[in-house]
């Protein structure tokens, strides 16, 4: 059926559907998109809902909210449930023995905020824990992420996203809301294991949202897609650090773990009636959009069936790449999401709802250099100002170099607390624009692998999640001084540097041979090519290739 202005109606299927797809796939089996998520012709099939991709695309940014929300809250809360008068006796004590002046800073920063006196009595917290004990409590979470980052994928691939991540963020919600229980019966033991609980159920995560967005993120739009969806883990730090400062300042610090676990369940619940693992499985979905998404995508003869190449993915340069660059980009992040507030509170000496904030305040400025991260990269590829290899090195060199300047320089910082502050803004900034290079790299390379490549290289890169905690633990141990802080600070852009060196070396933008379906032959690495720009020049080729084929 053809409309009044020349085009078919993407909206009734027609016998040329599949040829239209046939004619349309590409050497790599990815052609070109829009360069936006939301167009009228491809809204859903119910009057006035937004196109189903768009609905998706929220409801995963929601995911990586709660899931960072579940993940962060711990980090905040701790300096409520710790027992300062404790730890300043072990200082103290440990000063005096040692006799040792090298444990005393030559600044010391006055407690911020009018009502200290009453801040410090009221954090006064119920556990007597070290910061070396910290550091472990911190880091503990990152012991069971790790071990579902590669099955979390491959569950995906196997079973679907939907499923592998609603249990994940269904089952981490329901052990936070038990966390204050377990800590107040099981002290150090009994925080550790339930923290390790958790993380097995957030591994799935990324990995599976990554399967799904292989499905439904058209290569054009991956880039914004992918780093929107993502952007969600920060706003969900940006809310989750300064709401959880004021609920333990205000009401308890067992609040923070009952307000945040109840709204992960909240949105397992929605996940459940609103997403699903494919266009061509969605009831809701109009036939324009799906046609829309499937064509542009290029769906490749054989490429559902294709077997995992371990060999041949264990030889490629490219992975060890955007393993290195998850690698240095995850040190950083979970450098300013674990220790931050410790920073903050025993150097800088912010007051504990101050201190959350402005830990927070990164990951607003991380959240919005994915998103321009994304935008950008998707504007140059589909202008063809640079290669895909070209801008994913260029946007590891600013989002990953940049960050190692910037933290290893707060190190220096006296009592400027708004100093300090930009420095860590900024680096959340570009920490943000490096998804632009790394973070959609394993979409580029590996289209048909992407959960299973994305958890093998997060489940390396998991492990800054406990080193990282605990290498600030031991060296601020009984020590909390400018010194002992500056050598992480070192040692965290150090990371930085070799991670970009690295992925600048052996990064790829394009399509890796073992990614290509035999039947498409395997004599060179397949760069994404550019076609199609929007639906309406889908349809228009439909109707050319009819027309050359009369």
């Amino acid at each position: 059926m053809t409309t009044p202005n020349g085009h078919s109606d993407a909206s009734s299927p027609t016998g040329t559907d599949k040829g239209a797809q046939e004619k349309l796939m590409l050497q790599d089996g990815a052609a070109a998109t829009a360069p936006s998520i939301e167009f009228k012709e491809t809204s859903s099939k119910l009057c006035c809902l937004p196109p189903c991709r768009l609905v998706f695309a929220l409801m995963g940014f929601f995911c990586f909210f709660n899931l960072y929300a579940l993940r962060v809250n711990l980090s905040v809360a701790l300096v409520s449930m710790i027992n300062i008068s404790y730890m300043a006796q072990l200082e103290a004590e440990h000063a005096e023995l040692s006799n040792a002046t090298i444990y005393t800073d030559s600044v010391v920063c006055e407690v911020d905020g009018p009502n200290s006196t009453a801040t410090a009595a009221h954090s006064d917290g119920p556990f007597k824990w070290d910061t070396y004990q910290q550091g472990i409590v911190l880091g503990s979470f990152f012991y069971g992420y790790i071990f579902t980052q590669l099955p979390g994928g491959i569950l995906a691939e196997k079973f679907g996203g939907k499923l592998v991540l609603l249990i994940g963020i269904a089952w981490t919600a329901i052990l936070t809301l038990f966390t204050p229980l377990i800590a107040e019966v099981g002290d150090f033991a009994g925080i550790i294991v339930i923290r390790i609980l958790e993380g097995f159920g957030s591994g799935v995560a990324f990995p599976a949202m990554h399967v799904m967005l292989s499905s439904w993120a058209p290569p054009l739009e991956r880039g914004r897609m992918a780093t929107f969806v993502y952007a969600g883990a920060q706003i969900g730090t940006v809310v989750t650090m300064p709401v959880s400062g004021v609920l333990c300042q205000y009401v308890s610090w067992q609040s923070v773990f009952y307000v945040f676990g109840t709204l992960g369940v909240v949105w397992s619940v929605l996940w459940v009636f609103l997403v699903y693992d494919k266009p061509s499985t969605h009831p809701r979905i109009s036939n324009g959009e799906r046609l829309y998404i499937e064509t542009s995508q290029g769906q490749a003869k054989g490429e559902a069936k294709m077997k995992l190449p371990w060999l041949k993915m264990a030889k490629s340069p490219a992975v060890y790449a955007l393993m290195m660059g998850n690698f240095a980009h995850n040190w950083g992040n979970f450098f300013l999401l674990t220790v931050s507030p410790q920073f903050l509170r025993f150097i800088l000496k912010f007051n504990m709802q101050n201190s959350g904030a402005v830990a927070g305040a990164p990951y607003l400025t991380m959240w919005f250099g994915m998103l321009l991260g994304g935008t950008v990269t998707d504007f140059i590829i589909s202008r063809r100002y640079m290669s895909v290899t070209y801008v994913r090195k260029l946007f590891v060199i600013v989002g990953l170099g940049g960050p190692a300047v910037c933290i290893v320089a707060t190190g220096y910082v006296n009592c400027e607390t708004a100093v300090a502050v930009v420095l860590l803004v900024f680096s959340g900034l570009l920490l943000g624009l490096s998804w632009g290079g790394w973070g959609v790299n394993h979409l580029d390379i590996a289209p048909p692998f992407a959960g299973t490549l994305f958890g093998i290289t997060n489940c390396i890169s998991t492990i800054p999640g406990f080193v990282a905690p605990a290498v600030v633990g031991a060296l601020t141990y009984r020590n909390q001084t400018r010194q002992a802080w500056r050598i992480a600070f070192y040692i965290t852009g150090a990371v930085h540097i070799f991670g970009t060196a690295v992925f600048l070396i052996l990064g790829s933008g394009n399509r890796q041979k073992w990614s290509i379906p035999e039947t498409k032959g395997e004599d060179a690495e397949a760069p994404i090519p550019l076609k199609a720009k929007n639906e309406e020049e889908v349809e228009d080729r439909k109707d050319t290739d009819d027309a050359n084929s009369k």
